[in-house]
């Protein structure tokens, strides 16, 4: 799994910007990059990327470097309702759960096109 690292770094103009991302992007198992030089961030995101080769890297510019998280690329999926994965998985229906009071039956033979369904 990828992770996120976010460094602090001193830097002020566009030639710190280019100096720190040349250095950083040396590293191996790098996926992606990148610099806010008005927040003073670098953040890289890869899968074998180590925090503090990135922090040496930086150091090396001659730029203080400070890591300020180290976690997952991204947050998890939040779980998906049985409702919302039949609409995402295109079945044209809703799928019937102990949640809802009204049972949704299907006439024999089911005609999905002319959405044949009946509702007791």
């Amino acid at each position: 799994m990828s992770k996120k690292i976010e460094v602090e770094v001193n830097m002020h103009c566009e030639k710190c910007r280019t100096d720190v991302l040349k250095s950083v992007t040396k590293l191996s198992g790098i996926d992606q990059v990148s610099v806010d030089l008005e927040k003073q961030m670098l953040v890289v995101v890869g899968d074998d990327v180590d925090p503090v080769s990135v922090v040496e890297r930086v150091k090396k510019t001659g730029k203080r470097a400070k890591i300020i998280t180290v976690g997952p690329s991204k947050k998890p999926d939040p779980p998906v309702s049985p409702i919302c994965e039949s609409i995402i998985s295109g079945y044209p229906y809703p799928v019937c759960t102990d949640v809802y009071p009204v049972a949704v039956v299907y006439p024999q033979p089911c005609d999905y096109e002319t959405g044949g369904c009946v509702i007791q």
